[in-house]
């Protein structure tokens, strides 16, 4: 048998579907041991003594016969054959399948019940494995199978079988090929033949076969969009995420939503949170988009509510939603108040934030300062404010905050004693001390316990002096 001979003059060749020299560079640089069972193997010189499928492993146009099922795009003028194909966009593929019975043509063995099958793969993913199986009755092993892998680095797809595309090509019928039935992609499979499709193929090269079909590739389109927040003083014409203004001034807000995905969104809905310092301008909010070039009026004040719905846009489409705020003086604080507004954009594919920054500097009268309390960590806080409780009750530390440690180390109350007594005290507490040193083995713990007492005899010493000379302060004025 001229086996180049029956490969030249095979559909293949002419359709650059089948064998040539591409078989051997398609396994150079692919995935290895895609196929399965692992089982013996066999050479043209050699053949097998028995009915075995595709375990030939120098085929001279093919290369490894375990290797048998492949892939490439029905566009391919380059005629690239993979194990790996690699998915950019949509478009259809064959699939190919080669069918060998190895046994030695003088054995005249021949397979029965021969059946094609594929697996494809009813899923969304970025990789997606495709499997071919070729089995007969009565071949060793009874079923052999190998694998083509789709993969895409970022977009998730489908593959999906093209209904009536399934074909086997062979001596006989070399330029149509035999129709196969679509059962071909489910547990059925198809059966296989050389004259007819009768299951029923010979030993050697010559009754070998090529089983075909298309798969649909379709990518899933991805959906992104983009949001900016910007803002400018009124008066001015550049956008910035940054500025200063002064109380009372006006500031200009601008949302800007990008559709940069490959899908239309509808029902887009921008929300803005505005700080309580900023007071919204009601009947400010505009929408810009290309059906509103020159800017839309909203009827409703929503923006900084429940949100306003901007509509549908289609890929590469955009829209921006301005309005308009006021530094509130009376809700600022004494010095640098930085308000940070935050926009929000929703769509049935997730939602986006971004953030713009104003700057307003309140400069406050002393009898303004008056009206605030300051607590550590919150800042300057009005008066009335709840948070102004929580700072210290104990005299001469209402600078502190309640929880603070200095705070709850100092009794809420102490007895009205003079210097005098204090001092009396104070020397009680060191006579304590002795007593409580005689114990101690060593001179260094001794030094120790008094250093302790000693300390706080001294703390209180001092603020019973600072109570006494607040209570003599508070005599004299009334006697005035």
């Amino acid at each position: 048998m001229k086996i180049k001979k029956f490969f030249k003059n095979s559909i293949g060749l002419r359709l650059s579907l089948i064998f040539a020299a591409v078989a051997v560079t398609v396994l150079s640089g692919t995935a290895a041991m895609a196929w399965g069972p692992s089982r013996a193997t066999y050479t043209i010189e050699k053949p097998a003594d028995r009915v075995t499928f595709n375990a030939i492993t120098n085929n001279p146009n093919y290369g490894d016969e375990r290797n048998f099922v492949i892939a490439r795009k029905t566009t391919d003028a380059a005629n690239q054959w993979k194990d790996v194909v690699d998915v950019d966009s949509d478009g259809e593929y064959f699939i190919r399948m080669y069918v060998h019975n190895n046994a030695a043509a003088n054995l005249k063995l021949v397979a029965e019940n021969v059946t094609a099958k594929a697996s494809v793969p009813n899923q969304s993913a970025k990789e997606i494995t495709l499997q071919g199986q070729i089995s007969a009755s009565n071949s060793k092993p009874a079923t052999v199978w190998d694998q083509v892998v789709f993969k895409s680095a970022s977009k998730n797809f489908t593959v999906s079988y093209v209904a009536g595309s399934a074909k086997y090509y062979n001596k006989v019928n070399p330029l149509n090929g035999f129709t196969l039935p679509d059962s071909i992609v489910n547990n059925t499979g198809a059966k296989l033949g050389y004259e007819q499709m009768d299951g029923k193929i010979p030993g050697c090269f010559q009754y070998s076969g090529i089983v075909l079909f298309k798969v649909k590739v379709t990518t899933q389109k991805q959906a992104s969009f983009k949001v900016t927040k910007q803002v400018r003083k009124i008066g001015e014409t550049e956008w910035k995420n940054d500025v200063s203004v002064k109380t009372g001034e006006k500031v200009e807000y601008r949302i800007g939503y990008d559709n940069n995905g490959e899908v239309a969104q509808e029902n887009v809905m921008v929300r803005d949170f505005l700080p309580n310092n900023l007071t919204y301008e009601k009947g400010s909010t505009v929408l810009k988009n290309s059906s509103n070039p020159n800017g839309l009026k909203i009827n409703s004040d929503n923006i900084t509510t429940s949100g306003i719905n901007i509509g549908n846009y289609a890929p590469g489409s955009n829209a921006y939603v301005t309005f308009t705020a006021t530094a509130d003086r009376d809700k600022l604080v004494c010095g640098l108040n930085k308000l940070v507004n935050r926009a929000q954009v929703s769509t049935k594919n997730g939602s986006k934030e971004n953030t713009a920054v104003v700057n307003v500097q309140k400069n406050c009268t002393p009898q303004e300062r008056k009206e605030f309390c300051e607590i550590p960590g919150k800042g300057n806080l009005k008066k009335n404010d709840p948070n102004c409780n929580d700072k210290c009750k104990i005299t001469g530390l209402e600078n502190l905050a309640a929880n603070d440690p200095k705070c709850a180390g100092v009794p809420s109350e102490l007895p009205h004693t003079g210097p005098a007594e204090a001092a009396m005290m104070v020397i009680a507490i060191m006579a304590i001390t002795g007593a409580v040193a005689y114990w101690y083995r060593s001179r260094e713990e001794m030094k120790k316990a008094t250093a302790e007492f000693t300390k706080k005899a001294n703390e209180v010493v001092e603020s019973e002096t600072t109570k006494t000379h607040e209570a003599k302060k508070s005599e004299k004025v009334e006697k005035k």
